[in-house]
């Protein structure tokens, strides 16, 4: 399976990124890892090699990217409207720098996004703020309310990056043009996040698919059985 590591510098976040791509053609999906997670977090668990068929046979190109959790919902040493601002900038670096690039890259519109438990939330919240840049949302085990990271601090900035306060008031035809899975299992404490952002999207008449998988808690035994037949679905 073709691996390929990229390091580059973000002018938005003034740092340098890394990511690992799988794969050299396909549809791409963007994948973001879980809380505070790395770029290679996806390989070491295996899940990539859960899809490697999908990889190999050029039906998808996977984009493994890092996050800046440590320096935004998780980074408790900084005042709440600094954590928010800097998630702002890694959102503006995922919009006009990397996807973007993807984009030219594989010679599409749109792409996919996915992850898994915290990357959920990234991947949920970046769809539906760039539906015109999101064909495919895909995630597992994901909650997708952050209020509780900001110790009762909230600000526009806060409201437009948490999904169940800002989507029943979020009009764009892009969002019933997208593949919406929301992946959960029976015992995950994220499922009832799950049933709220389907019942959300239910009364907004946005089609999506809730998938309760009957065992497992929040772990990577289920994404791991959840991922390939998602990607499956595109």
């Amino acid at each position: 399976m073709q691996q390929d590591y990229r390091r580059w510098y973000s002018h938005h976040l003034g740092r340098d990124m890394e990511m690992l791509v799988y794969g050299n053609w396909g549809y791409p999906v963007l994948l973001f890892p879980t809380s505070m997670g790395h770029y290679y977090e996806y390989k070491d668990f295996g899940l990539i090699e859960t899809v490697r068929g999908f990889v190999e046979s050029g039906k998808v190109k996977l984009y493994c990217i890092d996050s800046i959790d440590r320096d935004s919902w998780y980074a408790k040493h900084l005042h709440p409207g600094t954590r928010i601002w800097n998630h702002m900038l890694y959102d503006r670096f995922l919009s006009e720098e990397l996807v973007p690039g993807i984009q030219r890259e594989c010679n599409v519109r749109k792409i996919g996004v996915s992850g898994a438990s915290f990357g959920g939330y990234h991947a949920l919240n970046f769809a539906f703020r760039h539906p015109d840049q999101v064909g495919h949302l895909l995630t597992m085990g994901a909650a997708y309310d952050i209020r509780s990271f900001l110790g009762g601090y909230y600000d526009d900035n806060v409201y437009f990056n948490n999904p169940p306060d800002y989507m029943p008031n979020a009009q764009n035809p892009e969002f019933y043009h997208m593949n919406i899975v929301l992946g959960t299992s029976a015992y995950d404490f994220c499922k009832p996040d799950n049933y709220h952002m389907s019942d959300i999207l239910n009364r907004k008449g946005i089609r999506h698919h809730l998938d309760v998988v009957p065992w497992g808690d929040h772990d990577w035994p289920v994404w791991k059985e959840q991922f390939p037949r998602y990607l499956s679905m595109i």
